[in-house]
């Protein structure tokens, strides 16, 4: 286009730009087929910077131009992410393949459907960084990263920076979640290196940990200096129209679920919706394919696994999902996997290396784990020194002895364990005794034990002991937990060292005067160090609970008694066999948790985190009774989707009224609480006479109790457990079987 046949109209122009310069990038990053040459480009993408610069009024937020990246953040923000972004099992061996197929034949026989035909999807598990991408009116307003699958944090200002992540995606619907990794092709990973090494710089490691480093800085144009590429995998939320994000059934995340996507984007599958996002810009790897048998879809993870070496990037595994979006929506999630994908590893890289010697840690409770000492080693692109021996039972059965060479793996290509002695050691005559567990504690001097039951020896010196207060306090003021930031691990060890706290309830006393006395702390520092400790305060109850440290209680153990009990007093008041009604807890956890909540030091910390306002209750809902035994001893089962009320907000009111919340509908189910596109569980609820609910009727319940459940008069009268009399039970209904997860 030469000048004379330019648009006179500044915003015309810029549209006209705009189109321009975002077809050949298109042309140079995706179809690797430029059509200009580089001059060229940047005279018009130079242009456009003017006119934008001139006209602020025409810098729109999809525009080529706005990738540069703008002023540096001050800190990440926290996303909660609409829809969890789940994990995936694993499969290593062909009869963990074919036993994820018979196990979801087995589940979708439960929901009627009899002899399921599976088409499959596969696709290579690139070792990157997950990412979720929301466009709203097709241009991209938000990235954030995985986090924990329910809260990640904003990248936006840097995946802005990435060539092959669309602004805008034409015909997009009114909400559209992108899914993808965001990674480092090994080309590019190598300049990088070459550039850093000329200018005297430390090297990167690996293409994932540069990636990760990248993503999370708070600089976008330090993220623009790495070469960040980015493939999509799958779609999350979407939404036809704005307010119209509905809560999908099973929330199953990592490719969105039948009801949404496919009624939204108009395709019915998998495949389907990763040619959708083909077809508007996204990158999607050409390699991705289908399988109609599951001898196929292993074929395909073997050729995966064959050219591992010869590919262009780093993969660490297949992806086999399931393609048809109806079979995903009943198959599901278990936990934190959607049951309709999983994951195809490929062996952990080893190496062979010289155990120097094997040492003790105290853990947050007092049990010593052995660790291995090692000549520094590359295993799969990360240098080596420590490695887990696990407990001192793996220990002696692993027999491995300092002195010896033994073979190192990163499990997971992750965490480095040693798995064995290398051929032939065992056989020496000079080798070293075997290692044994400390007479006593290396943190404290403390006699050590061996509990019966334990494979654990273990240091008893429970709240006195260094390295276990050290332990209980980086985990408190972790991400997971309480989130305090400027408090890491140096920081605790220097505390500690200090005298200035013994457990977490002392930091609450900390001043800015005393954090001045630190290494490491200035004014500005250790101002914004007592500000986290202070915002720490609105954390909730179940972040507090897991936060404090207490033997059994996860994250997710945390949070489901926090919504069973409500209160710490009526936590810690709980019996054994109340504790053990709690979904996740079993008899023996129970006990542990029972006793460790009796336990003096662990309520004096609870009274001291009560004294210093932290939360210690579950704030009561609008139309939640909040009586822990309203509804004890009944069955709820939950399906479809219900008007204002999300499934995890109707299964806390539910568990915190005392009721047992399941997923599959049996004879023994109370009542089933029904939304739109309830599905099978609702035909199942109907044919065994279990009372249906709807979101009405369930706030109803929650306020008046079982009353709500009583037939009308002239109807048969129930049963205690919900069922009618003569009520037909149906074969795969009998035992109510609890699909977990569900």
């Amino acid at each position: 286009m030469t000048p004379s046949d330019r648009s006179e109209d500044p915003a015309a122009r810029a549209a006209e730009l705009r189109e321009i310069v975002s077809h050949h990038r298109r042309r140079y990053y995706e179809q690797d087929d430029p059509e200009i040459g580089d001059d060229e480009y940047d005279a018009l993408f130079t242009e456009l910077e003017t006119l934008e610069r001139d006209h602020p009024e025409l810098a729109l937020p999809d525009s080529p131009t706005q990738r540069v990246g703008g002023t540096p953040l001050d800190k990440l923000t926290k996303v909660q992410h609409e829809q969890p972004m789940l994990s995936l099992a694993n499969a290593r061996t062909e009869d963990e393949l074919r036993g994820w197929t018979d196990r979801m034949r087995t589940h979708l026989a439960r929901e009627g459907i009899s002899d399921p035909s599976f088409r499959f999807v596969i696709e290579p598990k690139v070792d990157g960084l997950a990412m979720s991408l929301r466009y709203e009116d097709g241009v991209l307003v938000r990235a954030a990263t995985r986090g924990d699958g329910e809260v990640g944090e904003d990248v936006t200002h840097n995946v802005r920076t990435i060539p092959d992540v669309p602004l805008h995606v034409p015909d997009a619907p009114a909400v559209l979640e992108v899914r993808g990794e965001i990674y480092i092709k090994l080309a590019d990973f190598r300049k990088v290196n070459e550039k850093r090494a000329a200018r005297g710089e430390s090297t990167f490691m690996n293409p994932r940990n540069s990636a990760a480093g990248a993503i999370r800085q708070l600089d976008p144009k330090a993220a623009k200096e790495r070469p960040l590429s980015f493939w999509a995998y799958g779609v999350g939320v979407v939404a036809a129209s704005e307010g119209a994000e509905a809560e999908q059934e099973g929330r199953q995340g990592a490719a969105g679920t039948s009801a949404s996507v496919g009624e939204v984007l108009g395709v019915g599958g998998h495949h389907a919706t990763l040619m959708w996002l083909k077809e508007r810009g996204f990158p999607v790897n050409d390699e991705i394919s289908v399988a109609d048998t599951v001898e196929d879809a292993l074929r395909t993870c073997e050729g995966w696994e064959e050219r591992r070496d010869r590919l262009a990037f780093e993969i660490d595994g297949v992806v086999v999902k399931v393609d048809d979006f109806e079979l995903q929506r009943r198959l599901g999630s278990v936990g934190r996997d959607p049951r309709w994908a999983i994951a195809w590893k490929f062996p952990p890289r080893t190496a062979v290396t010289l155990l120097k010697d094997v040492i003790w840690s105290v853990g947050k409770f007092g049990d010593l784990h052995p660790y291995a000492v090692l000549e520094p080693v590359n295993v799969s692109g990360v240098t080596v020194s420590q490695a887990t021996l696990h407990n001192e039972e793996d220990l002696e059965r692993k027999d491995v002895r300092p002195g010896d060479r033994v073979i190192v793996l990163r499990a997971g290509d992750v965490i480095p364990q040693v798995v064995s002695p290398a051929p032939h050691e065992a056989e020496r005559d000079d080798r070293q005794p075997k290692p044994a567990p400390p007479a006593e504690c290396p943190r404290c001097g403390t006699p050590t034990e061996k509990p019966a039951d334990s494979v654990f020896t273990r240091c008893p010196n429970r709240g006195g002991c260094p390295g276990q207060q050290w332990q209980l306090l980086r985990h408190y003021v972790g991400r997971q937990a309480m989130d305090i930031e400027g408090l890491g691990e140096k920081q605790v060890a220097q505390l500690l060292e200090k005298g200035l706290v013994t457990n977490a309830a002392d930091l609450y006393d900390l001043t800015k005067e005393q954090l001045l006395e630190l290494e490491g702390y200035g004014e500005v520092s250790a101002s914004r160090t007592v500000a986290a400790i202070e915002a720490s305060k609105e954390r909730p109850f179940a972040r507090v609970l897991y936060g404090v440290g207490i033997e059994e209680v996860g994250e997710i153990t945390g949070r489901n008694l926090a919504a069973r009990f409500r209160t710490i007093d009526a936590l810690r008041a709980a019996q054994p066999e109340q504790l053990a009604d709690t979904p996740g807890v079993g008899e023996k956890m129970a006990r542990i948790i029972h006793e460790r909540l009796a336990d003096p030091a662990v309520g004096e910390v609870f009274d001291r985190l009560r004294a210093a306002g932290l939360q210690l209750e579950v704030p009561q809902a609008e139309g939640d009774a909040g009586d822990n035994t309203l509804l004890e001893g009944l069955t709820a089962v939950l399906t479809g989707t219900l008007p204002s009320l999300t499934r995890e907000d109707a299964t806390q009111r539910l568990l915190a009224a005392g009721a047992r919340v399941t997923s599959s509908v049996s004879k023994k189910t109370g009542v089933v609480v029904a939304g739109e596109a309830a599905g099978s569980k609702l035909e199942k609820a109907e044919r065994l006479g279990v009372p249906v609910l709807d979101e009405e009727g369930l706030l109803r319940l929650l306020r008046e109790g079982p009353s709500v459940l009583a037939p009308e008069e002239g109807e048969d009268e129930l049963q205690p457990d919900g069922q009618a009399p003569d009520a037909a039970v149906d074969a795969d209904s009998e035992a109510g079987v609890e699909a977990p997860g569900d």
